[in-house]
């Protein structure tokens, strides 16, 4: 990833910290105005979205450092972890919006000062859409989950002012109080199945959930490639990083081709994947010859002994494994 693509990044997880703190204060002070249940729901989603974008920020940040000794493959799955963060808060500021309407309802609701609620909501409403929509937007073009997750977020809450602006037009208009707690749990149980989706998509992420769209486009890059270059593939695997994709196969070649060639050819595949799904992309070939493929991974690892493994890896050199073999 470059440098601008990265500051862009983190401008915008800066930038939606700020905007959440300043129409936190705005849907307080509608709140305190109107005596809203819906209001109030709206100002609570806005109270854990604060706390929610502060661990994303923190989270971005460790992200984005590069791999270290205890981290071989970088930082990039506390994306996951952030995500289902801000998921499990967003369930349970569903979970206080549905218990406060109700409470409101029994009680009685009482609205008042509709119409200057309904501007600051209306004002909340047009910057946090507009905000969800730009963090979506780049956290889908640079492959960055904190992003996705938080712009998620942010347009969950500028939905959430959707239903409170209609919730404040029908009152005004009709009379009709009771609207507001019942609107107050709608808003809720939308929440809580937000928040579900994100924490699902987080544990499939720390699970290393194979994503079917990501499998049938990388199967249709390879088709392509090995048909072209005469070769064939097998035990293809991905997983998401957090910032990317991982993929793993193995590629088999003809026993005439040269080690050389081979190491071209497989480049050149892993070049078309990265080219085809983003930069944050990494692969990893292992070279494989036809003749004898199956009796020789059948074999191999049967005959060869631990002490001749040790032996082989003092004397070859670099361990293979870690890239082509």
């Amino acid at each position: 990833m470059n440098a601008d693509a990265d500051r862009q990044m983190r401008t915008a997880m800066r930038l939606s910290l700020v905007i959440g703190v300043v129409l936190l204060v705005v849907k307080c002070t509608a709140w305190m105005l109107t005596r809203s249940s819906a209001v109030l729901s709206d100002a609570a989603e806005s109270v854990v979205h604060v706390f929610a974008v502060g661990f994303a920020v923190w989270s971005f940040g460790v992200s984005r450092r590069p791999a270290d000794g205890d981290h071989p493959y970088g930082h990039a799955k506390i994306a996951f972890i952030s995500a289902g963060f801000e998921g499990g808060v967003i369930g349970l500021a569903g979970l206080f919006i549905i218990v406060d309407a109700v409470r409101h309802a029994i009680l009685g609701p009482q609205v008042q000062n509709i119409d200057k609620g309904l501007l600051l909501v209306l004002l909340a409403l047009i910057i946090n859409g507009a905000l969800g929509y730009y963090l979506l937007w780049l956290g889908k073009r640079e492959h960055a989950l904190i992003l996705e997750a938080n712009g998620k977020h942010v347009l969950t809450d500028a939905w959430t002012s959707v239903g409170v602006l209609l919730s404040l037009l029908v009152t005004r208009w009709t009379g009709w109080l009771m609207l507001d707690p019942i609107v107050g749990v709608g808003i809720g149980i939308q929440i809580l199945v937000s928040g579900a989706g994100l924490v699902r998509r987080a544990a499939r992420g720390l699970m290393d959930h194979a994503d079917p769209a990501v499998t049938g486009r990388v199967s249709r890059i390879l088709d392509e490639e090995t048909h072209d270059l005469g070769i064939s593939y097998h035990a293809l695997r991905h997983r998401n990083t957090g910032d990317g994709q991982w993929i793993d196969m193995h590629l088999v070649f003809d026993d005439a081709t040269s080690i050389r060639d081979a190491h071209r050819i497989a480049t050149r595949i892993e070049h078309t994947l990265r080219d085809e799904l983003g930069a944050g992309t990494k692969v990893t070939s292992h070279l494989e010859p036809k003749v004898d493929h199956d009796s020789a991974h059948e074999q191999g690892l049967r005959k060869v002994k631990e002490p001749d493994l040790r032996k082989d890896a003092e004397t070859s050199g670099p361990d293979l494994e870690t890239g082509k073999r």
